[in-house]
């Protein structure tokens, strides 16, 4: 069953999906695969996230669903970080009646996002029902988290024969994906149907000069790729800059991803900043940006753009996970122990974002106990502790912290804890 004459999501939106979720490891990739390499195993959660989330990358969703399963397996509370986009791999491959069960048992444990409607709202539409489709896609389309949004509404409403609502999304769809094919033939349908031959033959004719113009666009992309991957990245660089289009956000934000991909981040920049440049108001254009500039520790350039980022999406891990790396670089604690604490607590499982906000607790904990400033150096030696509770360092804090402020008890205890937390750390090492 096709789930779209395009066979594709329109607008450049699985370059975009696909850079945040590839991502979701983003600049705390090194630690996290620290973590792994000392655990001496790949069989962990997140040794098998990493996997998925590279299959993802070349759209190999078959596998990526594999791996995604396997870490639920070992996690079943990896809900957005894996068994979205399992959901997501599902629903590519057309298995429709799984994605659907996933994105379902999303919805029950994470709740109600615009993510989470967009896709349901598209399972309706290609199971034919456009009711249930509008309802979904509706709310999606109240905060959109894709480009298409719009046009899956107005095809939904095409589809119950609701021609001037189906009119004024279509618009609004062609307006915000001016080069997309799919967009303009829906419109050519729905001026037929509304007897307009004119306005019809010219937008029929309009989407078969586009359709053409992504085929050669796909062509490009995969020369680009596969001269990257036989070649090298210089004999492989004139044929990926014809995809530099300085007034195509698409084929721009196509052209740093495959260059990112590769590690090329230097080559990435141009094209990712002229299509942030194109796209200010797109959460993913600033982000893709940021993280570019992370990778090229240009840490001040990357501010901007990720906290434009953070500010139209505040619940998305990557992003936050992201502007606490870049705040940490910058020396920005407070700021950064905010960002990485939202990011902890959207994604709990992550060893790398744990690792740093261990360490910026760690760090603020000390800064407060030097400034004499007893109970906020409390919090944060507590929430080391519970980040960590292996290391000594916190309790070696709260010790001195309950020796100063009368509590000897505790003061005491916690000394034993961390004599006891040294004593077992020094026999592991032996």
């Amino acid at each position: 069953m096709k789930l779209d004459s395009r066979n594709r999501l329109p607008g450049g939106v699985v370059p975009c999906l696909l850079w945040l979720l590839t991502a979701a490891v983003g600049a705390a990739q090194e630690d996290t695969q620290h973590a792994t390499t000392q655990d001496r195993s790949t069989d962990t959660p997140q040794a098998h996230l990493g996997a998925g989330y590279e299959f993802l990358k070349s759209n190999r969703f078959e596998a990526a669903s594999h791996e995604f399963q396997v870490a639920l397996g070992l996690n079943p509370k990896l809900v957005l970080q894996a068994r979205f986009p399992l959901a997501v791999s599902l629903f590519e491959l057309h298995r429709l009646k799984e994605a659907r069960h996933e994105l379902e048992a999303v919805r029950r444990e994470a709740g109600d996002h615009p993510n989470l409607d967009y896709y349901l709202g598209r399972l309706d539409l290609a199971e034919e029902r456009p009711d249930a489709a509008i309802l979904e896609l509706s709310k999606a389309a109240a905060r959109p988290p894709f480009p298409d949004t719009a046009y899956y509404l107005g095809c939904a409403y095409l589809k119950r024969h609701d021609l001037a609502l189906a009119e004024k999304w279509l618009r609004q769809a062609a307006g915000l994906l001016p080069r997309d094919s799919a967009v303009q033939y829906r419109l050519g349908l729905l001026y037929s149907e509304t007897g307009r031959k004119g306005e019809a033959q010219q937008a029929f004719s309009r989407s078969e000069q586009l359709r053409q113009r992504e085929a050669d666009t796909d062509q490009l992309r995969l020369d680009c790729t596969q001269k990257i991957e036989h070649d090298s990245l210089a004999e492989a660089r004139p044929f990926c800059e014809r995809l530099f289009d300085p007034d195509d956000a698409e084929k721009l934000t196509m052209l740093g991803t495959i260059y990112g991909q590769h590690g090329d981040y230097r080559d990435a920049l141009r094209p990712l900043l002229r299509a942030a440049e194109l796209s200010p108001n797109a959460p993913q254009m600033q982000y893709n940006l940021a993280y570019d500039y992370f990778q090229l520790h240009q840490y001040r350039a990357a501010r901007e753009p990720v906290v434009k980022a953070v500010e139209r999406w505040p619940d998305l891990y990557p992003l936050n996970a992201l502007l606490g790396a870049v705040l940490l670089e910058l020396g920005e604690q407070r700021p950064a122990y905010e960002a990485l604490r939202h990011a902890h607590e959207l994604n709990p499982q992550d060893a790398g974002t744990t690792g740093s906000l261990y360490e910026v607790a760690l760090g603020l904990a000390r800064e407060s106990l030097a400034a004499k400033q007893y109970d906020v150096s409390l919090r944060y030696s507590t929430e080391a502790a519970t980040l960590r509770p292996r290391e000594p360092e916190p309790h070696r804090l709260l010790a001195e912290i309950y020796n100063v402020t009368g509590r000897q008890a505790e003061a005491a205890q916690e000394q034993r804890q961390v004599q006891r937390l040294t004593a077992s750390s020094s026999t592991n090492r032996n």
